[in-house]
């Protein structure tokens, strides 16, 4: 079973409208949808914005459902100048850029484990690379493997994004792709996240988020799809 993570409506109802044969389990205040999608076992859940619904989204999912693998789909913020609105990014691994220990001694971004602390969360090779390939589909679409970065801000300020480009090298920021990566980590089942850009490194407001979603929501739904065949 393939487990599907969003944090947006938009981002699951173009899944759901193609989902035969569902069913729908809360828990927690969540909506799972369990059934076939391209007669592929499959389970979506909209877990809300944040690092603290997606974790509850993600250990939900792996303890009632059991996927072999789950995907956080999603938009994000460009940190890089390469990457326009549509484009993708692929995470070869995660960070969190909010975790800040550094007065304690300790280096930005890393996550403290009861038994191991370290600041990249890797993702699933077989899965970021069949994740690649499914992107070929978009026609005009930049595709990059990288780093993304994950925090409970929405990161506007070019100045800000830029910190966090340089500092973690990642290619785009977002506010959910950590944490699943975390609790998908920590319980050993393969994960990647998919981000669609929504704002680049020069329309980067609220009201420009609002505006691209859509667009990049369309480009994320196409390439789940694909990859579901």
């Amino acid at each position: 079973m393939t487990g599907i993570i969003c944090a947006l409506k938009i981002e699951i109802e173009g899944l759901l409208n193609i989902m035969h044969e569902f069913r729908k389990q809360t828990v927690a205040g969540l909506d799972f949808y369990s059934g076939k999608i391209n007669d592929k076992d499959v389970v979506l859940t909209e877990c809300g914005i944040g690092k603290v619904n997606a974790a509850i989204g993600t250990q939900i999912m792996i303890d009632y459902y059991k996927p072999d693998v789950i995907i956080n789909s999603g938009i994000a913020g460009s940190l890089s100048t390469e990457l326009k609105i549509g484009d993708i990014v692929i995470s070869k691994d995660c960070v969190q850029h909010d975790m800040n220990g550094i007065e304690l001694g300790d280096p930005r971004g890393e996550i403290w484990y009861t038994d191991e602390k370290r600041i990249d969360i890797p993702a699933d090779k077989a899965t970021y690379e069949k994740l690649y390939e499914c992107c070929k589909i978009l026609k005009g679409v930049k595709t990059r493997i990288g780093r993304v970065a994950t925090g409970d801000i929405f990161i506007a300020a070019v100045g800000k994004r830029q910190f966090i480009a340089n500092h973690f090298h990642a290619l785009c920021c977002e506010m959910e792709g950590g944490a699943v990566g975390q609790v998908c980590y920590r319980n050993k089942v393969p994960y990647a996240v998919l981000r669609s850009i929504s704002d680049d490194m020069t329309t980067n407001t609220a009201a420009d988020f609002r505006e691209f979603r859509f667009i990049a929501a369309e480009h994320s739904i196409a390439v789940i799809k694909e990859f579901l065949k």
